[in-house]
């Protein structure tokens, strides 16, 4: 499966406060512990739907990552960045619930 950042989000991943890279994403999705959850947020609505998680890189650092899922063609990442502690809390809650 392929991962696809766009040449606008690469710029805003660089422009994050840590920035984020390619290599902490993937990492960050070979980590992930808990369940994807769905972005339903009107503003956020797209098709198909974006998902999120929040995992670790290999050295502990926490990031919520938020992309979109095209069968067939891959992951196209939206975002990524350090979560807030309202992010983690809502993940804490609903990303580790039995599906």
């Amino acid at each position: 499966m392929e991962l696809m950042i766009s040449q606008k989000i690469r710029l805003k991943l660089s422009e994050k406060k840590p920035p984020v890279t390619e290599d902490e994403i993937i990492q960050c999705f070979s980590n992930r512990d808990g369940h994807f959850l769905e972005d339903n947020r009107e503003y956020h609505q797209s098709d198909p739907p974006t998902r999120w998680f929040i995992a670790e890189t290999d050295y502990g650092i926490k990031l919520k990552v938020v992309f979109i899922f095209y069968p067939g063609r891959g992951v196209a990442i939206r975002t990524a960045y350090a979560p807030n502690d309202d992010e983690i809390r809502i993940y804490n809650k609903y990303g580790y619930e039995k599906l």
